[in-house]
């Protein structure tokens, strides 16, 4: 995957408002702790998150999308009318039907020109959406197109803390399943990608893999409960690294990038043990991967690019400098994208 003509023209975000600190989760779960005998502070300990944002009650994937979306547009310097296609990438959704890009369109009022559809793969949404929209802008089709994700993890996190809540035959080994779900937080963000002119931000293409001899390492679904999801995460993370170590060898292969002249890297943002084995295993320097896990937890799709808006806010990715956008999401599949700033 390479492209000589797509540029990333600007970022938007939005951090929902409220904040639910790793020792608050906790204190809700306070009679399993006691029952299991399990220290308090252990779940920031195991995962290196301190809070997670949340949305007010009744917020929909599309509403938060549609947030960062405006931002971004805004932050392009042009109209919504010069969207010629919308992608909505997120792991959560308004229904299963029309698509959540259909709300997102019209509360941004688009064009009814603008081509919009949903892309779905977990945490790897997004990457993917910017694959999708980077090969529509290289071959002519799209002048501007903005990618939105929207994740809402209200649903999964307490429906998880009232499971653990109420089964009493649960055990220290039956809790591992659940110890991801307490991970995830809310958020949203949005991309305005557009042909390149002289100069600029480029995404110069990437490298993907699929492993899927492991796709029930890590699933979720509906349940009478609400929403619930079981990962094995010990074998999630050892997996989901050697897959990214095939693909890491891909992407240097196909950029013609060493390790040394990357100058950013911006992951998927899962746990502090999955960022250390990661950058140990690709042997890449660690001062060099901006992380956003401690205040924002696991955002699934909306993770990498919001980490890779919030490094450009504050100015850690200046002109001239390369980044590559590393992302693992459940099933396996490994995406890498790089950037030349």
């Amino acid at each position: 995957m390479r492209y000589q003509g797509v540029a990333i023209n600007a970022f938007g975000y939005e951090l929902p408002p409220e904040r639910l600190s790793s020792a608050e989760l906790e204190r809700r779960l306070a009679p399993v702790y006691e029952r299991l005998k399990l220290p308090p502070g252990r779940l920031e300990l195991m995962s290196g998150i301190k809070e997670r944002r949340f949305w007010p009650a009744g917020t929909r994937p599309s509403t938060a999308a549609a947030l960062a979306g405006a931002k971004a547009i805004e932050a392009a310097g042009i109209g919504g009318g010069d969207i010629d296609c919308l992608i909505f990438t997120s792991v959560c959704r308004d229904m299963i039907e029309p698509a959540s890009a259909c709300f997102v369109h019209r509360q941004l009022n688009l064009p009814e020109k603008c081509q919009i559809f949903d892309i779905s793969n977990a945490c790897l949404g997004f990457l993917n959406g910017m694959l999708a929209l980077a090969n529509m802008i290289e071959l002519g089709q799209v002048r501007h197109g903005l990618l939105v994700s929207g994740e809402t993890a209200e649903d999964l996190v307490n429906s998880t803390i009232t499971a653990l809540l109420t089964d009493e035959s649960l055990t220290r080994k039956g809790l591992k399943p659940s110890f991801a779900s307490l991970t995830i937080g809310s958020g949203a963000v949005a991309l305005v990608m557009s042909r390149a002119g002289e100069g600029g931000h480029r995404l110069r293409g990437g490298a993907c893999r699929a492993n899927t001899v492991h796709n029930d390492l890590c699933r979720g679904a509906s349940a009478t409960a609400g929403t619930l999801m079981a990962t094995n995460s010990e074998e999630l993370l050892r997996r989901g690294v050697e897959t990214a170590a095939r693909v890491w060898d891909d992407f240097q292969q196909e950029l013609g990038w060493q390790p040394e002249e990357i100058d950013r890297f911006f992951c998927h943002q899962v746990g502090r043990a999955h960022a250390s084995m990661l950058m140990d295993t690709l042997g890449l320097d660690r001062s060099k991967n901006f992380e956003t896990l401690a205040g924002l937890g696991n955002v699934g799709s909306v993770s990498a690019p919001i980490t890779m808006a919030m490094a450009i806010e504050e100015g850690l990715l200046r002109p001239g400098e390369r980044a590559a956008l590393l992302g693992i999401g459940s099933g396996i599949n490994c995406l890498m994208l790089g950037v030349e700033w």
